[in-house]
């Protein structure tokens, strides 16, 4: 599956302020950069640093006054593609030690408080088989409200409000999953099917590898539905929200405007 992606966005910052970004398609085995083109404001200070995991790329950015960013890039996807619910699940003491970090508690990711509830809800399921279900759990019982959540909520907010957007379906996603002691990260990314078009946030939990004996795999999960893995192109990963905002400021910065084009080829 190939994608063009095509993004700008606006911010500003009255005073010479430090701004993170990361808003690039990461060029990975399972995602083929074909071409691609960023275009940059003004800036005091600029590099590139590597993102978590090695996943990408941050920006890092010194500018004053108003900024635009442009993005536009084409993609083939071709990632692993398994029937989750057929997947077994690995022992945390099988883990390699890169996946051990995405059990713990992170910011918006409390999943020692859940461990009662997965056990209770879904203590017959394990493996993919869990995932599959914690999925559907949230999709069935959710509802997509945007403006319903804030980028200080978390995943115990979530599951008491029961809406908000896809940022929070993947912290709640991320959360049950580590409770269930199977390694989950959150995922930003482009994907074609998501409504309204803008920076899409999904989970991705680590389990047997279908294909390789011992081994691991990261798959993608969308609680939402609207994100096939398909034709979902990564940004950046990381342990929740915190970890891969494609704008973070170091200091007062007002954000403007964004606009998101996705098609496939």
């Amino acid at each position: 599956m190939a994608l063009t992606i095509a993004t700008r966005f606006a911010f500003s910052a009255d005073k010479p302020t430090d701004v993170l970004l990361q808003f690039e398609a990461a060029s990975l085995p399972e995602q083929a950069i074909r071409n691609t083109s960023t275009t940059l404001p003004d800036a005091e200070h600029c590099a590139r640093i590597p993102a978590e995991d090695d996943i990408g790329e941050r920006i890092w950015l010194r500018v004053a006054g108003q900024c635009e960013v442009q993005y536009e890039a084409s993609v083939e996807v071709r990632r692993q593609l398994a029937d989750l619910s057929e997947l077994d699940t690995l022992p945390p003491h099988h883990l390699p030690g890169e996946a051990v970090r995405y059990l713990l508690d992170s910011r918006y990711c409390p999943a020692d408080r859940f461990q009662p509830f997965v056990e209770a809800e879904f203590g017959s399921t394990s493996g993919g088989a869990r995932v599959a279900a914690l999925r559907d759990w949230i999709e069935d019982r959710f509802t997509y409200t945007p403006g319903a959540s804030g980028p200080d909520t978390g995943a115990v907010e979530s599951f008491v409000s029961r809406q908000g957007v896809c940022r929070d379906y993947a912290h709640m996603l991320v959360t049950l999953a580590r409770a269930s002691a199977i390694p989950a990260r959150y995922v930003s990314c482009f994907a074609p099917g998501v409504t309204p078009q803008d920076f899409h946030a999904v989970a991705e939990v680590f389990l047997a590898d279908p294909e390789i004996e011992d081994g691991g795999t990261w798959q993608i999960v969308d609680a939402t539905g609207m994100a096939l893995a398909a034709e979902t192109v990564k940004i950046g990963v990381g342990r929740d929200a915190a970890d891969v905002s494609f704008l973070t400021s170091f200091g007062a910065c007002n954000f403007i405007s964004s606009e998101i084009d996705i098609r496939k080829e």
